[in-house]
């Protein structure tokens, strides 16, 4: 696994629904806290948290990826969840290998503007991937697809993976599917007959989440309470549905 470099949106805030998504799939995630008022001193907190850092992967998403054109990343890779850098900053391009997330849907920041930047890069067309139904990229299709794409960027062979236009199609045939992507296991103790029950965990669902299940053992009803923190780690409180006598 690697470090990540992730640069939230205007008035958003460290610890959101992507970077902890990243985290939970076993990523170092950097995550500062970025000034939504002065757009230098947010490039300035970013570039101070990428020199002590070192990651080799940065995520910018709407003004953070704007932040993340305007500062010097090195060798690092990019990726840019629609990006807007047509109202912040001085860049128009970005750099070979970067790869942009965009929804046709984003009502914020339009589509075209990803096109455009696509263009003004000399980047390939499969640079641009659209998915999602509007600006936040955070349902499970979106989560799965960033996921995917960091491991790309990631990965040996990084800087030819989407070269070529034909390409992405091949490449997200190997995506992983939404429940496979999103799933973890978890446990917890039946209050009826005590027994520790083994349950897979949704983290598209949220980190917080409350859902009746019968308890395979014993068959008796249980209230799960489920809390899943920063670090993707879950707590799992067991409730009886109704008390037995």
């Amino acid at each position: 696994m690697a470090t990540i470099l992730f640069l939230h949106g205007w008035h958003s805030v460290p610890g959101g629904v992507k970077p902890t998504y990243l985290k939970t799939h076993g990523h170092t995630v950097v995550n500062p806290a970025l000034d939504d008022d002065d757009f230098d001193l947010a490039v300035a907190t970013a570039q101070a948290a990428f020199d002590q850092h070192q990651p080799q992967l940065v995520v910018g998403s709407s003004r953070g990826g704007a932040v993340a054109m305007n500062m010097n990343t090195g060798h690092a890779r990019l990726v840019l969840l629609c990006p807007s850098w047509k109202k912040r900053g001085t860049a128009t391009t970005v750099k070979a290998g970067t790869v942009i997330l965009h929804s046709r849907g984003d009502d914020i920041v339009p589509f075209e503007n990803s096109e455009e930047l696509v263009r003004n890069s000399k980047l390939p067309q499969a640079a641009l991937i659209e998915v999602g139904a509007d600006h936040r990229l955070a349902d499970e299709e979106s989560l799965s697809v960033l996921l995917w794409v960091c491991k790309m960027q990631l990965s040996a062979d990084s800087e030819s993976w989407f070269g070529d236009d034909s390409l992405l199609a091949d490449q997200r045939d190997g995506l992983p599917s939404s429940d496979e992507s999103t799933m973890i296991d978890g446990s917890y103790i039946c209050d009826a007959c005590g027994e520790e029950i083994v349950i897979p965990l949704d983290l598209a669902e949220g980190g917080v989440q409350t859902y009746v299940e019968d308890c395979p053992v014993c068959c008796r009803a249980n209230t799960i309470h489920v809390e899943v923190d920063i670090d993707g780690r879950p707590t799992i409180r067991a409730i009886p549905e109704q008390d037995y006598e």
